[in-house]
């Protein structure tokens, strides 16, 4: 994995880019641990609160890797798909990314994230 986690200009730490990256490559597989709805209500009371998933029905999803370091840019240069089967998250490149560029995703995967609420 060419990817290496630094301080972000976007929100405390972010995954950049050691090597450049293509459009459409894959960045990286994390697998999750999947949590009951009752698990979740007790995470969201806790700080992994900003670093869970909605995942499928009303279960969350506790992602390994980097994926939860990962900032949100309205206009991102990456994309994730959730592997409900395989319970994975995929991350792809949108565009190229130059080495040192963050790699950022949208957050549209949950009724929770609210960009005009930054906290």
């Amino acid at each position: 994995m060419n990817l290496v986690i630094k301080k972000s200009a976007i929100a405390g730490r972010g995954v950049f880019a050691t090597h450049p990256i293509k459009a459409g490559e894959l960045i990286e597989i994390c697998p999750v641990v999947v949590l009951s709805p009752r698990d979740r209500e007790r995470v969201a009371r806790t700080v992994l609160s900003d670093y869970y998933f909605g995942w499928n029905n009303d279960q969350a999803a506790i992602a390994l890797g980097y994926s939860s370091l990962y900032n949100h840019c309205d206009a991102p240069n990456a994309t994730y798909d959730k592997h409900f089967e395989d319970e994975t998250i995929v991350y792809h490149c949108l565009r190229d990314i130059p080495e040192g560029e963050e790699i950022t995703v949208c957050y549209h995967h949950g009724p929770w994230f609210d960009p005009s609420n930054p906290s």
